[in-house]
């Protein structure tokens, strides 16, 4: 399905004054083999583009809208804020408010900093873990995202474990070799690594259930051996729940695995919608932060009184029973009916799902890894996602990126989501 007029003559524009016409890549539909789609508004699981064109989405602004787009009592609470004020550069109650909920609700957190976006979070951990231990590498894992930050920006290259090498110019290759990136679940690597060098390793950072190469699950038992081989070299263990914080449960993935990690990192569902971030864990690591100890992190924006706002009453609004359980019933006879009808067609199709969570794979699967998930067929996804888009459906306009579904989402919708699934697949 092509773009509309009016997107086509918005994206031309953008061309001309933004790189790529985007400002995040992704949104170029380079991974579609398309122009984007220019979003006007939202409304529950709708959303409408510049032609006035209506989609049921599963992008949901990448996994902050657990309740859908505008939703009336979180806009109120904004709403109201904004009209004290929209930044201070001073504390706020809204900060202290949103900070109890979050330490109320993750496990391993006891204190909390918040931040502007995931990427910030995470660099101010690695940041401190180098700090805590006074040791220089990390570890991170092939097909996991941590933002942008110089030294997570690694590929991997043959072998259990490849000293980084920048996977984007303008990373100094000084910085990327004090990365380690090793595959995904295969936790044989990981006691390699600490073998050949067992108190050199500041940190481990993961998705614990991965979400940028897709939706991967861990299997039995990796987070809890990751966990027990961290411990017993003095290594920080740092979970990146930007993704799946309050999203496959309310307390993350480590309430639904029951893994406590040194630090966690937050985001887009805190925020509600709006741009936050942040990072916390035991109080005795996180009084290492400035203006407590030596470790220098600052913000102008951190605290946004309008951020935290929208992220108090979406917190608040997750505390009410069966939030999850609902969830997961959708996601699930979603995620089970696509299936059903994929294999009646005889096309091959893996989905991972955890929670709310979901990708589609287009391969036989299993998928554990990252190069598992490259195997998938490329093209035959592109054809998949301009089929879904031209029935109506809104999905990530790549292979590697997870769907996420909301509380928004109706019977209706979901029942026209599997017709179009279906018809979409006889397609290919």
């Amino acid at each position: 399905m092509a773009a509309g007029s009016l997107s086509k003559e918005l994206f031309n524009a953008s061309l001309k004054l933004m790189p790529g016409g985007v400002n995040s890549p992704v949104r170029s539909f380079l991974g579609v083999d398309g122009e984007p789609l220019f979003m006007e508004r939202g409304k529950g699981s709708k959303i409408y583009d510049a032609d006035g064109r209506e989609y049921i989405d599963y992008v949901m602004s990448w996994g902050p809208l657990i309740f859908g787009h505008a939703n009336a009592e979180i806009l109120g609470k904004v709403q109201k804020v904004i009209e004290r004020g929209m930044s201070f550069g001073a504390c706020t109650g809204f900060e202290l408010e949103l900070a109890k909920l979050v330490v109320d609700s993750v496990p391993s957190i006891e204190m909390v900093r918040f931040v502007n976006s995931g990427t910030e979070a995470t660099m101010s951990a690695i940041r401190l873990a180098r700090a805590v231990t006074d040791r220089k590498k990390i570890i991170k894992f092939d097909g996991c995202y941590h933002g942008h930050v110089d030294s997570l920006l690694v590929q991997a290259g043959s072998g259990m474990a490849t000293l980084g090498l920048p996977s984007s110019p303008g990373v100094p290759e000084e910085l990327t070799a004090l990365t380690l990136s090793l595959p995904y679940n295969n936790i044989e690597a990981l006691k390699k690594v600490f073998e050949s060098d067992p108190r050199g390793i500041a940190a481990v950072i993961i998705e614990p259930v991965a979400g940028n190469m897709g939706v991967v699950a861990p299997k039995e038992n990796f987070l809890s051996e990751v966990r027990d081989l961290c411990t017993t070299h003095g290594t920080i263990l740092i979970f990146d729940e930007v993704m799946t914080g309050f999203r496959v449960a309310m307390g993350g993935v480590q309430e639904k695995y029951s893994i406590s990690p040194d630090l966690t990192c937050l985001g887009k569902i805190i925020g509600g919608g709006m741009p936050v971030g942040a990072y916390g864990g035991r109080k005795e690591l996180m009084e290492e932060i400035s203006p407590c100890g030596p470790v220098y992190q600052a913000g102008t924006l951190s605290g946004n009184p309008v951020s935290m706002a929208a992220g108090i009453k979406t917190l608040k609004m997750l505390r009410e029973a069966e939030t999850f359980g609902k969830l997961d019933y959708r996601t699930q006879y979603l995620t089970d009916e696509m299936k059903k009808r994929s294999d009646k067609q005889g096309l091959d199709i893996a989905v991972n799902r955890v929670g709310s969570m979901f990708t589609l794979f287009f391969q036989k699967g299993p998928i554990f890894n990252y190069e598992d998930a490259k195997k998938s067929n490329l093209k035959q996804f592109s054809k998949y996602f301009h089929g879904m888009l031209a029935e109506g459906i809104y999905i990530p306009p790549s292979q590697f990126e997870a769907w996420f579904m909301s509380l928004a989402h109706s019977e209706q919708d979901i029942d026209k989501t599997i017709k179009a699934h279906e018809k979409v697949i006889k397609a290919l």
